[in-house]
């Protein structure tokens, strides 16, 4: 079940794939119903925008009959909890944009409460648009006892709004909500390191090393460490000149009873720690003695862990530099590891219900976790499939059905809803016609045209903008064909269309085999001379069995893949929690 990537509906995934109690930890980064899309850019040259971009998700919600439906889904469930509350927001808010969100979250809620561990935790990442409505949501699938944190994650530098004219406060945070399944849950602390003034005030003594430290007590009001002897005084305190002369002889003969070096704790106090941790402190040269000959332990700053993690977060930015892939809602991996770090251990399943462009199970593969991703769009997919084969070489991809798909490891994941072979090509044709027209653009590399929305295309289906040369780019059209009618014609509209549009290459993409005459009529179209990279044809045919087979391929000059502007993940080193290469 694990290491794996759906493509779909979550909820319909998590129904349908994903077991009870199956999963160790949810991070979720769902729409935040801001009522704005998110567009993925790509490399184009300038003038182009406007066609250059593709929606990766539209995040706003609208009351309807899906809406409605879910709806009635979370009445009947068992959770009567949901249900009431569910009825009281919708009385409350009325039936619009907010209460379809709602809806669509608490849904999704039920599921991932149902397939979490009873030791399990789950993140929700929000901001501040519904984050008080979706509180009330979790609390009532998860029950209010076990929230465990609000955290706050500054996500940008301080900016001023009022420049646009805007009377507030400037908005620089998200909210991350933090819930577990039962008091039970897995943890492991989490530390920050200490700033130059805590260390100035905290730990003010130097060594002769020049070493931090604080002097802290050895002693408590109850028996510590090695309780067996008691620790309670038994001979008299002796100078400090007797004291040196005995540090040799306690540590070669030390006897049972006596105090550490004849010196006794104060009057009603015990030792805090056993005779051979004391010892092993004198040792290491961690104590520090009064006149009286009482030692004192001395804790260096840099041994120890740090500030334990508190609920704001300012010490991570946003994803930049070579981590920034390009994707709208991209969360920095930092962000991601210390959760992972948080609430999980190596070999624990980490589930992302709403994985974008995959950070979440990139930061899981890391850290020796495994993982399931589901996103509703073929393009995050895609994005995802790809940065985890560049930042993990070593990963194979296996198709599902296979025997290694039914022993994914940490060494492959199995892709699952996006076509894999010819099959699985024809059946995504025969269920929606649109969603395979971009689904082959990927294939290719290329962007659907016009964001992919429906309606009249000018015979054209995706675009791709190769850089031929620095600072020329060229045009490549794309026109996919699915149904089984494909004939000459066709090729020679799209002759047509790459005159009229001055492109300088058209990918005639189909799922049925050309004839003879498509073949013929492709090669009247001539060669693209490129400056650098030699010849081209002008019109190429390519099946979308060989492109999945890898028996063909779209070829124009440079630009692999497209000249998306989705940089390649960095490779991340080889660790050995990674395991081996099959």
């Amino acid at each position: 079940m694990s290491n794996r990537l759906y493509y779909g509906d979550n909820l319909d995934i998590l129904r349908e794939h994903v077991a009870d109690e199956s999963v160790d930890l949810i991070y979720l980064d769902p729409p935040f119903n801001s009522k704005r899309d998110y567009n993925l850019l790509f490399k184009t040259p300038k003038g182009q925008q406007s066609d250059a971009q593709i929606t990766a998700f539209d995040d706003t919600w609208h009351w309807g009959p899906q809406a409605e439906a879910e709806f009635h889904q979370i009445l009947k469930g068992p959770n009567t909890d949901v249900a009431e509350m569910m009825q009281a927001l919708r009385k409350f808010l009325g039936e619009n944009d907010m209460m379809a969100y709602l809806t669509m979250i608490a849904n999704r809620l039920l599921q991932l409460q149902r397939v979490l561990k009873s030791t399990g935790s789950l993140y929700l990442h929000c901001d501040p648009t519904a984050s008080h409505y979706l509180k009330v949501v979790l609390d009532g699938v998860f029950g209010k006892i076990n929230c465990r944190n609000e955290i706050s994650w500054k996500r940008s530098s301080a900016h001023s709004d009022t420049k646009q004219g805007m009377k507030r406060y400037g908005k620089i945070r998200d909210i991350i909500f933090f819930y577990t399944k039962s008091d039970g849950y897995a943890w492991t602390p989490q530390y920050t390191p200490y700033d130059e003034t805590y260390l100035e005030q905290e730990y003010r003594h130097l060594d002769s090393s020049g070493r931090r430290y604080k002097e802290a007590d050895l002693t408590a009001a109850k028996p510590g460490g090695d309780v067996e002897y008691g620790w309670r005084v038994k001979r008299k305190l002796g100078s400090s000149e007797r004291w040196q002369e005995d540090l040799a002889d306690e540590f070669r003969k030390p006897k049972k009873g006596w105090e550490y070096l004849e010196v006794r704790p104060y009057s009603g106090r015990y030792w805090a720690y056993g005779r051979k941790n004391l010892i092993d402190f004198a040792n290491q040269g961690k104590l520090i003695h009064r006149e009286t000959g009482m030692p004192r332990l001395k804790l260096f700053a840099d041994e120890m862990p740090g500030v334990s993690l508190q609920d704001s977060w300012d010490d991570i930015s946003p994803a930049s530099g070579d981590e920034d892939l390009g994707y709208p809602t991209q969360k920095p991996i930092a962000l991601l590891e210390r959760i992972i770090r948080a609430s999980s251990k190596e070999g624990d399943i980490v589930l992302d219900p709403f994985c974008g462009c995959g950070t979440a199970v990139h930061a899981a593969q890391k850290l020796g976790r495994q993982w399931i991703g589901i996103d509703v769009t073929h393009l995050a997919i895609s994005l995802i499939e790809k940065r985890m084969k560049n930042a993990f070489p070593y990963l194979q991809v296996v198709s599902p059905g296979t025997k290694k798909a039914a022993q994914v490891g940490p060494n492959a994941f199995e892709v699952v809803g996006v076509p894999r072979d010819i099959d699985g090509a024809r059946d995504m044709f025969e269920r929606d016609p649109h969603q395979f027209q971009l689904w082959a653009c990927t294939l290719v590399g290329a962007q659907p045209y016009k964001g992919g929305r429906k309606g009249a295309d000018s015979g054209i289906d995706g675009l791709v903008f190769p850089e031929v040369e620095k600072g020329k780019m060229e045009k490549v059209i794309v026109s996919v064909k699915g149904g089984k009618n494909v004939g000459v014609a066709m090729v020679r509209d799209l002759k047509g269309v790459i005159q009229r549009d001055k492109a300088a290459i058209g990918l005639f993409v189909t799922l049925t085999p050309p004839t003879k005459e498509m073949i013929k009529e492709a090669a009247s179209a001539g060669f693209y001379e490129s400056p650098l990279h030699g010849d081209y044809p002008c019109l190429q045919i390519l099946t979308v069995e060989g492109l999945l087979e890898g028996k063909e391929s779209a070829k124009f000059p440079d630009m692999a893949y497209g000249g998306q502007t989705f940089k390649k993940a960095k490779a991340e080193n080889k660790t050995k929690d990674q395991g081996k290469l099959f």
